[in-house]
């Protein structure tokens, strides 16, 4: 009898354990993770760069006695530090990046020189400069190769001494130019990226006037390398993919 009833207590047990295997299972299935975001470089930004500059000043003097210039003055050197911030708006069509940028920079760019037999003495001195221009690019991901051009404007004090030490010619104005350069840029997370770009700068031909004479002063022109940083605002970015639910 007992063992009777251990073969039967077994059977009903294996009985029961597949017919449970049979019924349908209820249970949803789990929900697919969605894809992580895509990066887009759509969007407002803001940040900060610093870096060195050198360039030129060409002087042309002008000779009263036959109303000429004499291009007799030597170009000089000039270097500065030069640093400040940006803000610009990005649009990522596929690999396509366009967007456009402003900056403002303080500098201490300078020079000086001696010409014409050490009789002449030439100073250029620049505050603040400025630029807005327009960028273009291709994207793999998060990195950003880009070529860039607009419009420039620097605060410049030019001075010429004849002999060195007295005062000839000079004026602090302002001056209009055109700057082109290129960049690239990567992006460390979804809002913040660094960046490295070089950019020439040509501020063309003035004239300075004293009395009878003047003094034109050309080629004033400037290349820099700066290194800086943006933050990109997501509340302007595009929204990211839906997760579809099963």
């Amino acid at each position: 009898m007992r063992r009777t009833l251990l073969i039967t207590s077994a059977f009903v047990a294996m009985t029961g354990a597949a017919a449970a295997a049979d019924l349908p299972n209820t249970k949803e299935p789990p929900i697919a993770p969605p894809p992580p975001p895509e990066f887009s470089w759509t969007g407002v930004y803001i940040g900060g760069q610093v870096g060195v500059q050198w360039g030129q000043t060409g002087w042309d003097r002008y000779d009263p006695t036959n109303t000429t210039f004499i291009a007799a003055e030597m170009p000089y050197a000039d270097k500065g530090i030069v640093g400040g911030g940006h803000i610009g708006y990005n649009y990522q069509v596929s690999a396509v990046v366009v967007g456009i940028e402003g900056d403002v920079e303080g500098t201490n760019y300078n020079g000086n020189g001696l010409s014409n037999a050490n009789t002449w003495a030439n100073t250029t001195n620049t505050d603040i400069e400025a630029s807005i221009r327009a960028r273009a690019g291709v994207a793999w991901d998060r990195l950003l190769i880009y070529v860039t051009g607009g419009g420039a404007y620097a605060d410049f004090r030019n001075t010429a001494q004849n002999p060195p030490g007295t005062f000839y010619a000079g004026d602090d104005y302002g001056r209009f130019g055109w700057a082109a350069g290129a960049g690239v840029e990567y992006a460390v997370d979804p809002n913040w990226s660094i960046r490295a770009e070089y950019r020439f700068t040509d501020f063309g031909q003035d004239v300075l006037y004293t009395g009878t004479e003047s003094v034109r002063e050309t080629d004033l022109w400037n290349q820099r390398v700066e290194a800086g940083f943006s933050y990109k605002f997501d509340m302007f970015a595009p929204p990211g993919p839906v997760a579809a639910k099963y």
